[in-house]
């Protein structure tokens, strides 16, 4: 396990403060990086697991802003392809910049409002249901009847409906018509709360009109409604947390 302190982008880049505070220390685990506040309830939530007979994994941890801003560029530019819901490629040069826009933030978010900047969120799966050879994609279908991490989600699901996940929900466990779903994907309630009431329509303009971001004239004129359709969430639910 290394240490390490998260500085500057993170935080001046996701949601405006100017420090992480007691959260700056971060801790690599399989070669993800995390805020250490998570890891004593992750390695609970883990340990838990285990006993079930699963093997809980992070696929991915902290993302930096730069690194954010690399994917949407190349999606922008064509370089990485943008998906539909039924993981076909997306004709964008059929689509206004708007119209692209919206389809990359289905699966991918503005720099500076993913939720990875915040080193609270992680994408997780079942090591153990991988069978040889094969890696985790983070896909539907991996989750859904049939999936290889079916039974490993049906199991967190029981933990999220009595509110004993240690801390853990999922933020995009519904499809509210912006993010597409991501079973995969949960965020630590107790720090994730305060970036996500910290990151306002304003600080993100501002982050977005300091970028070399592609289609940055028409994110920054639709901002309010990308802001409500895509960044925007319920704050997270009432959970026990030991």
């Amino acid at each position: 396990m290394e240490h390490s302190n998260i500085v500057g982008v993170a935080a001046d880049k996701c949601c405006g403060l100017t420090e992480w505070g007691a959260a700056n220390t971060a801790v690599t685990l399989s070669g993800q990086t995390v805020c250490a506040q998570i890891l004593a309830p992750l390695q609970s939530l883990t340990q838990r697991a285990a006993q079930q007979g699963f093997e809980l994994c992070v696929a991915s941890g902290f993302r930096s802003f730069e690194r954010q801003l690399v994917i949407w560029n190349a999606k922008v530019e064509g370089l990485r392809p943008v998906l539909d819901d039924q993981n076909r490629v997306v004709n964008m040069a059929s689509l206004n910049e708007l119209q692209r826009i919206v389809a990359i933030m289905r699966f991918s978010a503005l720099p500076g409002a993913s939720r990875h900047h915040w080193g609270s969120d992680i994408d997780i799966y079942d090591r153990a249901a991988l069978t040889k050879g094969a890696s985790v994609q983070l896909l539907p279908s991996e989750s859904a009847v049939g999936g290889p991490f079916y039974n490993f989600h049906q199991w967190l699901d029981v933990l999220l409906q009595r509110g004993d996940c240690e801390g853990f929900y999922r933020p995009y466990n519904l499809d509210r018509g912006g993010v597409a779903p991501e079973p995969w994907h949960f965020s630590y309630a107790p720090m994730a709360a305060n970036y996500q009431s910290s990151l306002t329509l304003q600080v993100l303009f501002e982050v977005i009109d300091s970028a070399d971001i592609g289609f940055k004239a028409t994110i920054l004129d639709n901002l309010p409604y990308l802001f409500q359709r895509f960044v925007a969430l319920p704050p997270p639910p009432l959970m026990r947390i030991e």
